[in-house]
């Protein structure tokens, strides 16, 4: 029977499947490290009590994409190029999600409505991170190989959720809040494809990687369509609603060390 959780362990069990999905998920963190800094960096005046958090956010994007490094080399294998098919990060950024790279690399200022968008675009994403990981933790929490990884990430990810959701309110309640919501619900609507696409890039190289028959693959194709009806249908709104999160001020400290891999 096919299942989340199978379907991981081939891709765990094969080198060349697993030093793709490592390769792929190092890049994407080590893309949002980068993003990070740089949105510290042109933080505007008035939300310099800000920069802390989202530093600490950058660095534990780092970390994770270290993590994801250290679980290839641990298996001495070299990181392998990603497909841009299944780039998430960069083909977020190409949909005109989020903050423009061109812009974040220039020396000015951001305004306050660039931090609501970012903020907005990461509450989105940082929903979906939280999610896998959480269904990578409840699967492989005790494994040998990759659970003390999985625990450190996904403890991060939530940190990361809770942090979007205060500080949007904090802004909602400034006066932000129509324009939150509504660039809540863009980003949202635009990550479920883009989620899609890449899931389905995805499962089609891991196919070829492990052989798979081209009924397991329709199967497979199956359920990602059927994912994304179920969030284009409604299940998007999970994406843009905010509460006041248990863990508060989140990311108030520095950001944790990565576990080492022997």
């Amino acid at each position: 029977m096919l299942s989340a959780k199978s379907v991981f362990q081939e891709i765990l069990a094969n080198d060349e499947s697993f030093a793709l999905f490592c390769s792929i998920a190092a890049s994407g963190e080590s893309q949002g490290g980068w993003e990070n800094a740089r949105i510290a960096a042109l933080v505007p005046d008035s939300e310099r009590e800000l920069a802390p958090k989202i530093t600490r956010h950058g660095a534990d994007e780092d970390k994770h994409g270290r993590i994801f490094n250290a679980l290839m080399k641990k298996r001495g294998l070299d990181p392998v190029p990603v497909p841009p098919e299944t780039d998430y990060t960069m083909l977020l950024e190409k949909n005109g999600i989020g903050l423009a790279h061109e812009q974040l690399g220039r020396d000015e200022r951001l305004t306050v409505q660039d931090i609501v968008t970012y903020l907005s675009h990461s509450r989105v994403t940082e929903q979906r991170a939280s999610e896998q990981m959480a269904l990578l933790r409840k699967h492989f929490a005790d494994d040998p190989d990759i659970g003390r990884a999985v625990k450190q990430i996904s403890d991060d990810e939530d940190n990361h959720l809770a942090y979007c959701h205060e500080e949007l309110l904090r802004f909602a309640y400034a006066g932000h809040g129509r324009a939150i919501q509504r660039t809540l619900r863009a980003c949202a609507l635009a990550e479920i494809r883009i989620y899609r696409d890449v899931s389905l890039a995805v499962m089609a190289h891991m196919g070829r990687i492990l052989g798979w028959s081209r009924a397991k693959s329709a199967v497979l194709a199956a359920g990602i369509h059927a994912m994304y009806a179920y969030e284009r249908l409604g299940g998007w709104r999970r994406m843009v609603s905010l509460k006041m999160p248990e863990r508060r001020d989140a990311l108030g400290g520095p950001a944790s060390a990565a576990p080492e891999f022997a």
